[in-house]
């Protein structure tokens, strides 16, 4: 074992006895940071538009501070951008992480001197939490790729922005630098295929040991590893390759094909890291659930998904959420985001400890026809007929067709690419409807009424959706396709693909 190897294991030791102090208690430590975060906050403009030194209880809190998304707090951002301190926390930003918002254009996400650490710590504690459990790690002597956005950041009113992978890589411990890879030379070519390209080249010939990054473009990373040596699976290029870390996606529909293209089974951490704080990640290899991180200077809020369009939805603390209900996720942040609805939702698994996993966007649904279908249920009814039927799926949207040809009901239209095609569709299609079926009682009811007919699938050609992505854009990176749209707009980009 190599010396980084052996000072890891008390390290994690460490880590782990410190995060066990807060772990089982919680509620007490949201407690602590909904005090500290109001109390630092209330000399802001935020704070004393919204009474901060008047709140003495959550109760008051949820009295003066409305839910609102990027939206609602941008004439706040607006001016924190154009350089004004004390505006939604103390000071000016360090950072602002830029992203892409659907109906604001460019986001600017600001991370405070109090926040970026949380970030760094995070992405450290879901390694040692690992280290301490399974007692492995060799792999932090070999090397590590994490497949992120460019590092090179511009400056706007003397405040670094850039992608939050981008910022992050300015803060990887020194430890971990002369291990770590890509190269910033390839870290920062702004075009995905080329940059994969070059990562591919820097590689290959490494003792890549851990690899990190969104379930999809990490498939794209192996699948051109693979074409460069002949069809090699990447446990031959990379013999001691142990340590998968993804996080943006559900891994579930792309497992299959990603462990077909290592070629062995190897562990896995899902992160759940967001521009707005890193919220939760896997502690155990034991369970699926992703401990929340309770002391991370976040104060959570959470609305039942069913009340969340309401003009006054239902707002809980912590200690007030029951198991297996979905949430819409609000936050409230050591950054200066407050009453921040995120747009995921996400459900509890355990309460000691509290354990998420994430379900979907609260934007991302189909309810065309009153149904209601959320990420959830339509990746399980997928799944769960792609497992037994020993089908593998690339990637997959659905979206509804509300004008179908006359004399024809609507329907649930699935844009699946498939890497290994079921050997009868109709039979594939009808158990994947049956699926569905039975997690949403409101689409059965639609499909015995005769107000829906069953799914259709369409099965789309090879890359149709990195084409697509890359038609728009978007193609690697923190990108990611939707998995439910309500309207047409991805549908209709989607059936040119149509095989």
């Amino acid at each position: 074992m190599g010396l980084k190897a052996a000072l890891s294991k008390p390290f994690a030791a460490f880590a782990v006895w410190q995060i066990n102090k807060w772990k089982y208690n919680a509620v007490n430590a949201q407690n602590k940071i909904f005090r500290r975060l109001i109390d630092e906050a209330k000399h802001t403009a935020f704070g004393k538009d919204h009474r901060f030194a008047q709140i003495k209880s959550y109760d008051d809190f949820k009295k003066y501070v409305p839910v609102q998304d990027y939206e609602g707090l941008k004439p706040y951002v607006d001016r924190v951008v154009a350089g004004e301190a004390d505006v939604l926390w103390k000071g000016k930003p360090l950072y602002f992480a830029k992203t892409s918002g659907t109906t604001s254009g460019v986001k600017y996400i600001p991370l405070s001197k109090e926040s970026m650490p949380e970030h760094i710590k995070a992405a450290r504690n879901a390694i040692l939490t690992y280290i301490n459990e399974t007692g492995k790690a060799g792999f932090v002597n070999g090397k590590m790729i994490f497949l992120q956005g460019s590092p090179v950041l511009s400056v706007k009113h003397g405040i670094n922005v850039g992608r939050l992978s981008g910022i992050v890589a300015h803060h990887v411990p020194a430890y971990l630098q002369k291990n770590r890879l890509p190269s910033y030379q390839t870290n920062i070519i702004e075009d995905w295929e080329q940059k994969v390209d070059a990562i591919v080249e820097e590689t290959i010939n490494e003792d890549m040991t851990l690899i990190s990054g969104i379930p999809p473009w990490v498939q794209m990373y192996f699948d051109k590893l693979s074409e460069k040596t002949g069809g090699k699976k990447i446990a031959e290029i990379f013999k001691n390759f142990s340590l998968f870390i993804y996080g943006g996606v559900n891994f579930e529909p792309y497992r299959a094909k990603i462990e077909q293209s290592i070629g062995k089974k190897i562990d896995a951490i899902e992160t759940y890291p967001a521009s707005e704080g890193f919220i939760a990640y896997q502690d155990s290899q034991k369970d699926k659930g992703l401990l929340l991180l309770a002391d991370a200077g976040i104060f959570y809020e959470f609305i039942p998904v069913d009340e969340y369009h309401k003009q006054q939805p239902k707002r809980l603390s912590l200690g007030e959420v029951k198991l297996d209900t979905n949430y819409a996720l609000v936050l409230n942040t050591n950054a200066g985001l407050w009453g921040y609805s995120i747009g995921d939702t996400i459900k509890f698994v355990s309460k000691n400890p509290y354990k998420i996993v994430v379900t979907g966007r609260i934007k991302h649904f189909i309810s065309a026809f009153g149904e209601h279908v959320i990420g959830e249920e339509v990746e399980h009814a997928l799944l769960s007929v792609a497992n037994e039927e020993k089908v593998e799926i690339t990637e997959f949207t659905v979206a509804p067709q509300v004008n179908p040809k006359a004399g024809e009901l609507p329907y649930h239209e699935w844009f699946i690419e498939f890497s290994s095609p079921p050997k009868d569709m109709a039979t594939f299609s009808k158990k994947v409807d049956l699926a569905l079926q039975k997690k949403n009682i409101y689409y059965f009811d639609l499909i015995e009424g005769n107000i829906l007919q069953p799914l259709i699938i369409r099965p789309l050609q090879k890359d149709a959706f990195v084409n697509y992505m890359k038609s728009q854009g978007k193609l690697g990176g923190q990108n990611k396709v939707p998995r439910l749209s309500n309207d047409r707009k991805l549908a209709e980009e989607l059936e040119r693909y149509i095989v």
